[in-house]
């Protein structure tokens, strides 16, 4: 019999790694991190605790499965929709559990009159979307989404439909040939006193990340699914990216002193996540240290350019120097965050940088009025 509990942390950490064991590819955000992103006043995105909650699944003392259950009203609002969001479904392969647990978030939705519900989300104004539907047999990067196959399977079987495709790409850097991006265009802009590099470093990052955000909010305004951030949202969430940052693969490029375009790329978390099991424990130190000298995998976190001086070969340029700095640094590959069916343009520029396909994702949602 299925015992669902309400708000236990320590159970919502525990379920991915109980569910799914250590073979799996999954690996969870850190400890401290999570408990961030559920703490009510904290996270902006929940000023209180009727804004979200989270259930987890057991079994004879055996945690099973977890999920959360939101809204966004900022998006409801934009897009005008009455819908309410699920995010971190992680469970076994049990249909029990499964249906309890998304049986727990539609509750929650309908309770608060809600006429879909969608997901995964997973907490964050930046949210790490989607469930895994291919590429199974790649390990992500760190803010990839990844599950075993069988979760959107019990999606499905519990009347979910999937939308809003998207994949992930990887690179291997070596094999760019960066110069191959520089045509007279971009000469133009290397060349122009309008346009400079704003230094990343870090004593700098917390001015470079507020110009990243205003990057972002102008580049992707016209997205389907963006909701402009707040940077109350952005710096919540870059905050667990400080502390890994490698300033040189990182880039801001200023026009006329305004930021104008940026590349936000991390090593990849994932190596040292999975030998710590996301946890601060007493050899956590050794290891950070041990992957600092070792890490050779990237991930693009996002990149753009502001609507004014999109399509006149600017991106090539901050790609260009980025990738510099990465062959240069001994990176060996760049995993990309997902890319939806509907961005034809950024699709074009992962064929055309020879990048390869990783993962497949889509959003699953239920109408709750059936």
């Amino acid at each position: 019999m299925i015992q669902l509990k309400e708000r236990d942390f320590e159970a919502f950490f525990e379920a991915p790694f109980s569910a799914y064991g250590p073979d799996c590819t999954y690996v969870s955000p850190m400890k401290s991190d999570l408990r961030r992103f559920l703490a009510a006043g904290v996270n902006p995105l929940f000023p209180d605790e009727t804004t979200f909650t989270w259930f987890t699944a057991h079994r004879d003392g055996h945690v099973l499965g977890r999920i959360t259950a939101h809204v966004h009203p900022a998006s409801n609002a934009l897009y005008g929709l009455e819908r309410a969001y699920f995010g971190y479904f992680d469970c076994a392969d049990d249909s029990e559990a499964a249906r309890a647990l998304l049986g727990a978030a539609e509750d929650w939705a309908r309770e608060r009159g809600f006429a879909e519900i969608a997901g995964n989300f997973n907490l964050t104004a930046m949210q790490q979307i989607g469930v895994q539907t291919g590429g199974f047999e790649h390990a992500p990067y760190t803010d990839l989404a990844c599950n075993p196959p069988h979760i959107p399977r019990l999606l499905e079987e519990n009347g979910y439909t999937p939308f809003f495709p998207m994949s992930t790409f990887e690179n291997r850097i070596g094999s760019i040939d960066i110069d191959s991006l520089i045509g007279p265009p971009q000469r133009a802009i290397l060349d122009s006193p309008e346009f400079s590099f704003a230094p990343v470093t870090w004593r700098t990052i917390d001015q470079r990340m507020e110009d990243a955000r205003v990057v972002l909010n102008d580049a992707f305004a016209n997205n389907p699914m963006f909701v402009p951030v707040t940077a109350h949202e952005f710096h919540f969430q870059a905050k667990e990216m400080k502390w890994i940052m490698d300033p040189r693969i990182s880039a801001v490029l200023h026009h006329r002193g305004e930021p104008a375009a940026c590349i936000i790329c991390i090593p990849d978390l994932n190596p040292l996540l999975r030998a710590t099991r996301s946890r601060f424990q007493l050899s956590t130190p050794w290891h950070f240290l041990r992957h600092r000298l070792r890490r050779d995998r990237a991930v693009l976190i996002f990149s753009g350019v502001v609507g004014r001086l999109q399509g006149k070969g600017v991106n090539a340029v901050v790609l260009h120097r980025i990738l510099g700095a990465m062959q240069r640094a001994g990176y060996r590959t760049l995993g990309g965050t997902w890319i939806s069916d509907a961005n034809r343009a950024s699709l074009a520029q992962k064929v055309k940088m020879g990048a390869y396909p990783l993962h497949r994702l889509h959003l699953f949602r239920k109408d709750l009025r059936a």
